[in-house]
């Protein structure tokens, strides 16, 4: 009988414990299952991401915006007017676009939407061939100058350069939409035109290609902020903690990229092998391509920190995209304007809470360039 009472206690333990076995095996996805990411989709005023989107690429492959709780997707759309119309569709979340864009689309159409990063400055330049005639910009007078597209975002400036300079930009030079790649270089390695007004990573990929190049560039367009993220009002007064964390993981890029320039060639090339330059066999050839385009975005990128009088990453000044707005009211690009603080955000506390993460680690990080 005892042994009989012992099975049946055994019994009972083993069918309680497989309860409790099945109760934990219920329990357990809930509490260890990984947190859901938010997804969220940034379009970016480019045909091409490459390397010299460190703010946007190194996120997605060092895992910044994962960590932040958000499945990021980069889109490249083309020009920002495109972007913009994304946006106001619906298409997209956030915009990476050209600062001019945002305030002709502002003064103009009244599109409710404004900067909350800011990843360059005015970086343009009009290019000639090392031994070009052409010495100044009043030597332009009467040349073709090739441009990415007629709608590029630089013509703005190019044309209020030229007038500043008594040269009609509508009619003392003829603008020729040259593409971007090959087909620039070759536009103007066969003399189809005599420059090209590019910004300034696309410059250095031009001299990648071969070309000996001579920058004639207007020395104010540096202190005006440029391409930068931004966000449709709405968006911005419903979810800025989005928009909070979308930018700390592209300043904790940004700031990995400026430590280690040739660390972040390696993740691009591990992680986008289709972004990697063509045209030698050599790797240390294609190796030093891809740094000289990183340098020159990153010195954009250097600029719009020293514009700005707290240097933190991201940071947009209404000051600066006032300046920005002024220029473009000068020259008659737009009829009225806005505030300049309608223009940004303004809240200083945001861009401390964006670059509110251990610096020091990413430094680390970056150095050590333990690419697994």
């Amino acid at each position: 009988m005892l042994g009989k009472n012992r099975l049946i206690r055994r019994a009972a333990l083993a069918l309680l414990t497989g309860a409790m076995s099945i109760t934990l095996l219920v329990q357990a996805p809930g509490q260890s299952e990984a947190k859901e990411l938010k997804k969220v989709k940034i379009g970016v005023a480019t045909t091409f991401l490459g390397i010299t989107y460190p703010w946007l690429m190194m996120p997605q492959a060092l895992g910044y915006w994962k960590d932040e709780g958000y499945d990021v997707q980069v889109l490249p759309i083309g020009g920002s007017l495109q972007v913009i119309q994304q946006m106001v569709g619906g298409g997209v979340d956030i915009g990476q676009i050209n600062a001019s864009a945002l305030i002709q689309s502002k003064d103009t159409n009244d599109i409710q939407m404004r900067a909350f990063m800011t990843n360059g400055v005015v970086d343009s330049a009009i290019a000639v061939l090392s031994d070009s005639p052409i010495k100044d910009v009043k030597d332009l007078k009467g040349k073709k100058i090739g441009v990415f597209n007629l709608a590029s975002g630089h013509i703005p400036f190019l044309k209020a350069y030229l007038s500043a300079n008594d040269i009609d930009p509508d009619n003392g030079v003829q603008l020729i939409s040259v593409g971007f790649g090959a087909s620039a270089v070759q536009a103007l390695r066969s003399g189809q035109v005599d420059a090209l007004d590019f910004w300034a990573s696309a410059n250095a990929i031009f001299e990648n290609a071969g070309l000996s190049l001579r920058r004639i560039a207007d020395p104010k367009w540096r202190a005006l902020p440029d391409f930068s993220m931004v966000a449709m009002q709405s968006e911005i007064d419903q979810h800025l903690d989005v928009l909070e964390a979308i930018a700390r993981g592209a300043a904790k890029a940004s700031l990995f990229a400026a430590t280690n320039p040739d660390c972040v060639r390696k993740v691009q090339w591990k992680n986008w092998p289709d972004t990697k330059p063509t045209g030698s066999s050599d790797e240390a050839t294609l190796a030093k391509w891809d740094i000289n385009s990183l340098q020159a975005q990153l010195d954009s990128m250097k600029s719009a920190r020293e514009i700005n009088p707290s240097k933190l990453w991201g940071q947009t000044s209404a000051d600066g995209y006032g300046r920005m707005q002024d220029f473009f009211k000068e020259t008659g690009l737009v009829q009225k304007t806005v505030p300049n603080k309608d223009l940004v955000i303004t809240d200083q506390a945001f861009f401390e809470r964006v670059n509110k993460f251990d610096h020091d680690a990413v430094v680390a990080s970056a150095k050590a360039c333990d690419i697994k």
